[in-house]
């Protein structure tokens, strides 16, 4: 049984594809990456597109931001309305596999033709969700929007009404190409996006399996704190806060809460020695000053063994997500040992079990995000996953997913 796993590139969002197709690997099952960019790998099983089908991507993007893109409200996150695309169905890697697996593949990589020329190989297609926009018109996020329900007639995400009701547009596009596929399949990482794409009117109607993203738990696991920020060089007396770098202006990531949470800590907790450890970005002086504590950045975290030495060092991780699927990093801190604050909201309950293993702030809420960070550290709580997370567990719920679509 040979698996193909489509995918935009291996960095960020390519790391579920990755992580994915390693475990298939090591479990047995022949596995493959195709994705438009080239993977910055040696690997055979790994395959990028041409340097033209990346050209085409990115006109792609430059006609979407003129078409598109500038009438959307910067505070309601990323639209997508593919048009260009690249066919890759006769790809050999597409070609000589039995079943195909979707990932994250927008911004200009493929659009809706380009699902249907899969489709039509007769070979089970199943699309991995890692957000929303395979279930919406367009949105990647639909905040607290529930037009996805029903048709998406005049998006909250535009600024004004436009010639072209885009999200209607792309709805009924979807709503065709589903309506006739019956090789189709989708896989949810979180029961959140679980319920999401059962109340789609996309995909209400469509077979929908819930399997957890894999994590390779060899790499992250507990290590000993204090060892750990002796090698960061961070005082092993300091209490760590640690959270992902963000852009400030980004819809998704709540800064502005978690800003406002620090602030709270500041004046309300008594712990003298705490320190800020910030990765997926080198100094930032605009969010060092906004920090009330001593900082220090990581940088872009490239190694997964840097990370869970990152993670280990911290004594409660922070994730102000305001619309988020499955986050990596709460996934990769619980898995090593350090509890997680954060806000209920999406599929972040799945994994942080109140007061267990971390804190599950009210939404939107500065003030609980803040009494979350203290009761874990006063708490000292450690963090860990639960069962459902198992890779073996994970890779079995898999094999019996293409054994069913194969049959």
């Amino acid at each position: 049984m040979k698996i193909t796993h489509i995918q935009f590139s291996m960095s960020s969002a390519g790391s579920a594809a990755f992580r994915l197709h390693t475990a298939f690997l090591a479990h047995g099952i022949d596995s493959s990456i195709l994705s438009l960019l080239p993977p910055g790998i040696a690997d055979q099983k790994i395959m990028g597109l041409r340097k033209r089908n990346k050209i085409a991507a990115d006109f792609d993007q430059r006609l979407q931001a003129v078409l598109i893109r500038k009438h959307i409200k910067p505070d309601k996150g990323l639209f997508s309305y593919p048009i260009l695309g690249n066919d890759i169905s006769k790809h050999p890697l597409v070609a000589n596999s039995d079943v195909i697996y979707v990932h994250w593949v927008l911004h200009g990589f493929l659009n809706l033709k380009n699902f249907e020329q899969l489709v039509s190989l007769g070979k089970p297609v199943i699309f991995f969700l890692h957000d929303m926009w395979s279930i919406t018109g367009g949105c990647h996020h639909s905040f607290e929007c529930e037009k996805y329900t029903t048709a998406c007639i005049k998006c909250p995400m535009f600024d004004k009404e436009t010639t072209i009701d885009w999200a209607a547009s792309e709805f009924q596009k979807k709503k065709s190409f589903y309506s006739k596929s019956k090789n189709i399949f989708f896989i949810t990482p979180s029961t959140w996006l679980q319920g999401c794409t059962q109340k789609s009117a996309l995909t209400r109607d469509k077979p929908i399996f819930y399997i957890p993203n894999i994590l390779d738990r060899t790499i992250f696991k507990p290590f000993a704190k204090q060892i750990a920020k002796q090698i960061l060089n961070i005082d092993p007396d300091e209490t760590v806060i640690a959270f992902g770098a963000m852009a400030l202006n980004n819809p998704y990531k709540g800064w502005e809460y978690l800003k406002s949470a620090l602030e709270i800590l500041k004046s309300s907790f008594e712990l003298v020695k705490i320190s800020a450890l910030i990765f997926g970005s080198n100094h930032n002086q605009q969010i060092a000053n906004t920090i009330p504590f001593k900082t220090k950045f990581m940088g872009y975290l490239k190694d997964e063994y840097i990370s869970a030495l990152v993670y280990n060092a911290a004594d409660v991780f922070v994730a102000p997500s305001l619309a988020d699927n499955l986050p990596f990093t709460v996934l990769e801190s619980l898995a090593c040992g350090t509890p997680v604050t954060a806000f209920r909201t999406g599929g972040i309950p799945d994994m942080v079990i109140h007061k267990k293993n971390g804190y599950l702030a009210d939404y939107k809420d500065a003030k609980d995000l803040a009494e979350g960070i203290k009761f874990c550290i006063n708490e000292q709580l450690s963090g860990y996953l639960a069962e459902q997370f198992n890779s073996d567990e994970i890779i079995k719920k898999h094999k019996e997913l293409i054994n069913e679509v194969t049959l």
